[in-house]
């Protein structure tokens, strides 16, 4: 009887321990909420409690889940592009930015100031070298902001936030250096404010738990268990997420910070008022709205939904709402075998559920997603690329108004007005031996989805065989795009199949040699569709490209694109190239140490 008893206990135990993962009922519950270990020991009773009890087997769900324009306004009289960026007035870190006369460029483990305008007068001003890895800046009036991330002892790693100086360009001046435990996974500049999210691993061993330390200068200083909030959801890994605020304006101002003790982090949304981190949790995602203004940081709310995230464009904060696209389940060659499916849901501010439309897509996955104001554009794919428009006006009763299904597919999709997007991508062919396609070469699309019932592509651009890439595809800020200009701009390595080697036809799944690489310039209008104007590449022959198998590098791709005046500016690690934007025709160069 004891025994009986004993086994009874133990399997409440566990019961409570895995009831989030039973039942369909929890993917919708909205009661979550974070609370503060009211002790050390308690945080470490907390991460052996969920250690021992967690089934570490979805190592495929890991791996999908891991696939993962400027405020400042210069005083120049004539226009500059900014950082491609999701939200207005919410800028984004990244490896090149402009203030309209200067520019600051990442290469290596260098920052480079460059004199940039006029193209005559373009040259070196000075350079910051660094030793760790740079994941991107921020420019702020004469602020530089960099961020650094370098591995400390014990194999654990250092993020450094570093603010500059550079009212004199050509002798920036070190004013802050502050770094945190853990590494770097992403930021955003509101005003005077840049927020960081800085993660690092528990490290639970030996009974003992690594705590976040905070440092500035010689001081460290400690985070306390009593600081970080936690969730009841046992999760099979844990991770420390710092949110950390500063000024880089006032020197004065002392950072801020809260710590969070959650699942790895996939992805996060950030509006001008609040940052939503989404977690992976088995099959769901754990949402936690944290609010910030003017430095200030504080815990909100949390809720879950079903599925997971496939980037911060399948998020988006509207009208008092919180709306999230999520997938379920996983793709199989056989129809038969597949289980994925596609969700949008919508949440108050208290991220309770309010609205759903399930089970879209049946079979596919989510490619790329994008919220614009009423409307949810998604675009899934197995074998053909369905467009859906989705009617987000009542957000309780969320509805498709029409889909479009094309070959290819579009890993991102932007805006070009509120009835067209620009879709860049993959074309496709269909496998004859299964319930797949064979990708291509690179697809531009151009949507018209003024008839919301019935969405058309009305202009597209290909460009190369099997095997050609572009960073847009993974990294949105490589996109350059103007309507006024009737710009638009995208870097490309580009793949070719010699046709003569293959007299019998070429077969679908043969992947082309490299041949080039640098930017596409392309006019685009709802007139003219998409034109090509012409190319640039900072690659004099082909000994520049360094070839790996089907891995292929070099210091000289182009990586971004941006324009100042009439000018346009291409970068790579050892080159910025300037063009007239209206022929084309080079007019100048900097090589970079």
């Amino acid at each position: 009887m004891t025994k009986i008893i004993f086994l009874l206990l133990t399997l409440a135990a566990i019961v409570g321990v895995l009831a989030p993962f039973l039942g369909e009922t929890h993917y919708y519950s909205s009661s979550l909420s974070l609370r503060k270990f009211s002790s050390y020991e308690e945080l470490k009773g907390f991460l052996n409690a969920s250690s021992q009890a967690i089934p570490r087997y979805n190592a495929e769900f890991l791996s999908a889940t891991s696939q993962s324009r400027s405020t400042f306004e210069a005083s120049t009289t004539w226009g500059y592009s900014t950082t491609n960026i999701q939200v207005e007035g919410v800028d984004e870190a990244d490896i090149i930015k402009t203030d309209g006369e200067y520019i600051y460029i990442i290469s290596e483990r260098n920052v480079t100031i460059v004199k940039a305008y006029p193209a005559e007068e373009a040259r070196i001003l000075s350079q910051i070298s660094l030793n760790g890895t740079l994941k991107g800046a921020f420019i702020n009036g004469d602020r530089l902001v960099i961020f650094e991330e370098n591995p400390s002892s014990y194999g654990t790693t250092k993020t450094f936030i570093k603010v500059y100086d550079v009212s004199n360009r050509e002798s920036p001046v070190l004013k802050r250096d502050m770094s945190l435990s853990g590494y770097y996974f992403n930021s955003r500049m509101i005003g005077d404010y840049v927020y960081a999210i800085i993660n690092q691993p528990t490290y639970y061993q030996e009974k003992e738990v690594t705590l976040p330390k905070i440092y500035s200068g010689d001081e460290a200083e400690e985070i306390s268990a009593q600081d970080i909030y936690y969730s009841d959801v046992a999760d099979y890994y844990y991770e420390c997420t710092t949110v950390t605020a500063i000024n880089v304006q006032n020197d004065e101002q002392k950072p801020t910070y809260e710590p969070f003790l959650l699942g790895g982090t996939s992805a996060m949304y950030v509006s001008l008022n609040n940052i939503f981190i989404a977690v992976p949790v088995s099959e769901r995602t754990s949402i936690h709205r944290i609010h910030i203004e003017n430095g200030e940081i504080k815990y909100e709310a949390s809720g879950e939904v079903l599925g997971y995230v496939l980037n911060q464009f399948s998020m988006d904060e509207y009208e008092g709402y919180f709306r999230i696209a999520t997938s379920t389940g996983q793709l199989s060659w056989r129809l038969e075998e597949a289980t994925s499916r596609n969700h949008v849901y919508i949440l108050d501010m208290n991220l309770n559920i309010v609205g759903r439309l399930e089970d879209l897509a049946p079979g596919e996955k989510i490619y790329s997603a994008r919220f614009m104001g009423n409307r949810c554009y998604l675009v899934t794919f197995k074998k053909v690329d369905p467009l859906f428009v989705i009617d987000l006006t009542d957000p309780i009763n969320p509805r498709v108004l029409g889909q479009l299904k094309i070959t290819g597919y579009s890993d991102y999709l932007h805006p070009y007005d509120e009835n067209h997007l620009i879709g860049i991508g993959k074309e496709t062919v269909a496998a004859e031996e299964g319930d797949f396609a064979w990708y291509h070469g690179i697809k531009i699309s151009l949507f018209d989805v003024s008839d919301v019932s019935a969405p058309k592509e009305i202009a597209k651009y290909e460009i190369g065989d099997r095997g050609t890439d572009s960073p847009i595809l993974s990294d949105h800020k490589a996109f350059l795009f103007d309507k006024s200009k009737n710009l638009l701009v995208i870097p490309v390595l580009v793949a070719e199949i010699d046709e003569a080697k293959y007299p019998s036809g070429v077969p679908p799944n043969v992947r082309g040699d490299f041949v080039w690489q640098g930017a596409y310039v392309f006019r685009i209008s709802l007139d003219e569709g998409l034109a090509l104007k012409g190319r640039i590449t900072h690659m004099e022959n082909d000994a520049d490209f360094m070839k790996s198998g089907y891995f292929v590098s070099s210091p000289y791709f182009v990586k971004r694109a941006l324009y100042i005046g009439n000018l346009l500016y291409t970068t790579s690690d050892k080159k910025i190239k300037m063009n007239s934007l209206e022929n084309l025709a080079e007019i100048n160069e900097v090589e970079l140490p």
